[in-house]
């Protein structure tokens, strides 16, 4: 089986007002004449090498059970840079939605054969990666179609977003481990995500979204996540 390619890329960013670092999953039988739907990545480089992201896409590719797929990977500095842009308090967290979605997008429907409509476009994250994936989905719904959450850090910043969009078209696949009863956050606290993520789930049933839930065994961990991978991109890419 040939493997897909991936290119470092990057980006400068006006919003943010800094180069910005890309990992671009081409497939095997890449072709500009073919179409493709997007997968961008928050924690790009954890995708990538801890998630296996490419490997599956290519194995599914492979097996053509998915559609064609590039996967954008946005990797994050060190853990204050990625506080500061991923967390809903944090400093640069509007200016890094701007940049996914009013910089990245465009120059992504550029440089490659993109479908350029909402529903070609998804978004996935874990824990904090996954909150600004969701709030990245609700400010922007026009843009993003997708979205796939692995364990949302939620406060009631993220609840409140959620609650205030005016969209219900886009769809959202969310999973959370049952052991995640007690995990220890940047805030140096315990958060009880399973309680919290249960909350969200019963917010996104209630505002009718087109919506997936499933409480998994394992923690908090890239373990759990790895092994939900295959699943949520064929569930959420399949022909």
């Amino acid at each position: 089986m040939e493997r897909g390619k991936i290119e470092e890329r990057s980006l400068y960013s006006e919003a943010l007002q800094q180069e910005v670092s890309l990992l671009v999953y081409l497939p095997a039988t890449y072709s500009p004449l073919y179409k493709y739907s997007l997968l961008i990545a928050s924690d790009g480089k954890d995708y990538f090498q801890l998630g296996r992201i490419s490997r599956v896409v290519d194995e599914l590719l492979h097996e053509e059970e998915i559609e064609n797929l590039i996967v954008v990977g946005v990797p994050y500095e060190n853990v204050k840079d990625r506080r500061s842009k991923y967390h809903p308090n944090g400093d640069q967290n509007k200016a890094y939605m701007r940049f996914l979605a009013q910089e990245l997008v465009p120059y992504l429907d550029e440089q490659f054969p993109t479908y350029q409509i909402g529903m070609g476009r998804g978004l996935i994250g874990d824990s904090l990666a996954a909150t600004v994936s969701l709030m990245t989905a609700c400010s922007y719904p026009h843009t993003f179609g997708k979205v796939i959450l692995h364990s949302p850090y939620v406060n009631d910043a993220v609840l409140k977003t959620v609650k205030n969009t005016s969209a219900t078209h886009f769809s959202i696949d969310h999973v959370i481990g049952l052991d995640e009863t007690a995990v220890a956050t940047g805030d140096g606290v315990e958060k009880n995500f399973l309680e919290d993520n249960r909350e969200l789930s019963t917010l996104f049933e209630d505002k009718g979204f087109t919506y997936r839930y499933e409480e998994q065994s394992g923690g908090h961990t890239w373990k759990t996540w790895q092994k939900d991978m295959n699943r949520a991109i064929l569930m959420n890419y399949t022909k």
